[in-house]
């Protein structure tokens, strides 16, 4: 992220303690750099919903009423890919009821409305095969959690999980070996 790290590690604190003010300081700190990495996943996803919605809906699960607690900025990263992964999964499937006769009328966020169906990947099937993989290796869906919900590049993904960069290398090889095996089945 481009923000110094010791700034949100302290927000972050203040946050966790009920401060709203550095809840909004830390939104404004963040918002740029998830709004890109919004933007940049949704492309590579398909997803219908615009990087600003993302990241909102996401803010809000991740700050809900209460005052949440993050360790540090790995630990909020982690929680925010978690976030980001939730909603475009909730959404596509409100959206696949709706094609299915829910009889609505399309809303703003379905401003990238068909860019979903015209790509290759299925979220909500990239979902389900996450799941399986929690269930083999959480640390390996974690990785990909990181990867390909929060557009984290290989070298912030190591630092989150403070692991080496060839251990993350490694563990997308061996997910995304899992994923394609899932996603053909």
């Amino acid at each position: 992220m481009a923000t110094d790290p010791e700034t949100i590690a302290t927000l972050l604190q203040r946050v966790s303690q009920g401060d709203a003010e550095a809840g909004s300081v830390l939104f404004e700190q963040l918002y740029g750099d998830l709004r890109a990495r919004a933007k940049l996943v949704g492309q590579e996803a398909g997803a219908t919903l615009q990087p600003t919605a993302l990241v909102h809906e996401a803010w809000l699960r991740l700050v809900p009423n209460r005052a949440p607690s993050f360790a540090d900025r790995n630990h909020f990263l982690r929680a925010a890919a978690a976030a980001m992964r939730s909603v475009l999964v909730d959404h596509l499937r409100a959206r696949k009821a709706q094609k299915r006769g829910g009889g609505a009328a399309r809303v703003e966020l379905d401003d990238v409305a068909d860019l979903y169906d015209r790509r290759a990947v299925d979220l909500l099937a990239v979902d389900e095969a996450m799941r399986r993989l929690a269930g083999v290796d959480a640390e390996l869906a974690q990785l990909v959690e990181l990867r390909f919900f929060a557009g984290l590049q290989m070298s912030e993904v190591a630092a989150v999980m403070n692991v080496s960069l060839s251990s993350v290398e490694r563990g997308w090889r061996t997910a995304s070996a899992f994923l394609r095996a899932e996603l053909r089945a």
